[in-house]
């Protein structure tokens, strides 16, 4: 601890750009809003609430392995085939990117959009993978 407390004394604007960083990205985490889930409560979501998978790979990955039912919009054309989604609005849209990185940008969006069940399904398609659930090639 004493190690520490030299540290932050000696190099205080490097300790101190850190702590305003991290204020700043908690705080942005907390007002977008956007709520990961697993791979298995997004399952619940579309089994019981009857929610759909948002695919926002390109075309290419997603004929290489995709979750049954999910649809395939591209991030880079979401905006411009929102409307495709408006059956969508009021029920759980979970959004699956390849390892879960892209798809907060992707909930953003939607929630502007209305979307206000839409969520990130954690770790990806890597994750649904890696957790051995289906997946269908086309």
């Amino acid at each position: 601890m004493e190690q520490f407390i030299e540290f932050a004394t000696n190099h205080w604007m490097m300790v101190g750009t850190f702590v305003i960083l991290l204020i700043l990205w908690l705080g942005y985490e907390f007002t977008t809003g956007n709520k990961a889930i697993s791979a298995q409560q997004a399952t619940l979501l579309v089994n019981r609430e009857d929610g759909v998978f948002l695919d926002i790979r390109d075309r290419g990955d997603f004929r290489k392995g995709h979750i049954a039912g999910a649809v395939n919009i591209g991030m880079a054309t979401l905006k411009e085939r929102m409307g495709e989604l408006e059956k969508y609005k009021a029920k759980p849209v979970i959004v699956v990117c390849k390892m879960g990185n892209t798809a907060s940008m992707a909930v953003s969006e939607l929630q502007k959009a209305g979307f206000e069940k839409a969520s990130v399904m954690r770790g990806g398609m890597n994750a649904w993978q890696n957790d051995n659930l289906p997946v269908v090639t086309k």
